[in-house]
């Protein structure tokens, strides 16, 4: 039974038929076949063009960036990347944390772009949370994360482990130098994070105050995440994730409330709004000013359709990876 569960993939089904957010869900819905189809188009060839980045010169002791990626998204984690490597014009390692779906040819695929990324196998995870967040004593976390794999990027990433790490979601792509999160990542003196255009974080302030036993920043957003492994209380988060749950029920944002929870209690560097902008609007992804895209939401489909071709040379580009047959329209 446990083989068919698996198979089926039933923790993700009922976390993108429950626990996704009702609103994204509707706007998908209501989006007509035609604008669907032109989407589905875009994704699908910068998941081909992902099989044609060029390998990346490795470097001596480079710095490191973390992400939780799977066969869902494996190809936006290189992107993500591959464009912060270009910008930087410095080499930085990918540590990859395997959410459990990843395979054979897409692991072949990032070792080729990326020589020494560093991949954390899913049993290699489940064996370190055996060790560091056991079942009998941490039930909510590890209960959670597996209909939820948003928490994943705390427990999978941080526990049991030491030192400074800076965590991207793969939904992102640089254009200009991150000259802010190269000097984060060179000496790291508080946790960072990105300004979301609202507050979300799927609970109240009164009990996200209460817990934390301080006032909640707003607009805190996880896309770009730095926090110190080791500076975190793990029976404490085991206590805000089960009381968050019992009170107010399961969210889509509680990574996100958990951590701005956290950095509620620390200093904290919020890079620039205007220059790592979360959710572009269509002009914006067409020409990039900003350093940093953040896809979220409503700029999904400029995210599949224009974003990832400006991170390949033009003259890389065949016909495979040309615009639509579609007309393609705003």
């Amino acid at each position: 039974m446990s083989s068919i569960v698996k198979k089926l993939g039933l923790g993700r089904m009922v976390y993108w038929s429950y626990y996704a957010p009702k609103s994204l869900v509707q706007r998908w819905i209501q989006r007509d076949p035609f604008r669907r189809s032109i989407d589905a188009w875009g994704q699908h060839q910068m998941e081909a063009a992902a099989y044609q980045l060029q390998p990346l010169s490795v470097q001596q002791n480079p710095a490191e960036i973390h992400f939780l990626s799977g066969r869902m998204f494996w190809y936006q984690t290189c992107f993500c990347a591959y464009s912060m490597v270009q910008q930087a014009k410095m080499y930085l390692r990918p540590v990859i944390y395997d959410d459990g779906t990843l395979q054979a040819q897409h692991r072949a695929a990032i070792q080729r772009i990326f020589p020494d990324v560093r991949m954390i196998d899913y049993q290699e995870i489940e064996a370190h949370l055996d060790a560091n967040l056991p079942r009998h004593k941490f039930p909510a976390l590890r209960s959670n994360r597996l209909t939820y794999p948003h928490l994943r990027k705390l427990t999978d990433i941080h526990a049991g482990s030491q030192g400074w790490k800076l965590v991207l979601d793969s939904d992102m792509l640089f254009f200009h130098s991150p000259t802010l999160l190269m000097d984060w990542l060179r000496s790291p003196q508080s946790a960072c994070h990105m300004v979301d255009i609202k507050t979300v974080y799927g609970y109240s302030s009164d009990l996200m105050t209460e817990l934390a036993g301080v006032p909640i920043p707003e607009r805190i957003n996880v896309g770009v995440c730095g926090l110190q492994s080791e500076a975190m209380d793990w029976e404490e988060l085991e206590f805000w994730c089960k009381t968050m749950i019992d009170r107010e029920g399961k969210s889509y944002y509680q990574e996100q409330a958990i951590t701005a929870m956290l950095m509620a209690r620390q200093p904290r560097m919020a890079v620039p709004a205007e220059a790592y902008v979360v959710m572009p609007d269509r002009q914006e992804v067409l020409s990039p000013q900003a350093i940093l895209h953040h896809y979220v939401d409503k700029s999904k489909p400029w995210y599949f359709r224009y974003a990832w071709k400006h991170i390949i040379n033009h003259a890389e580009l065949d016909s495979r990876f040309s615009d639509s047959p579609f007309v393609v329209e705003a």
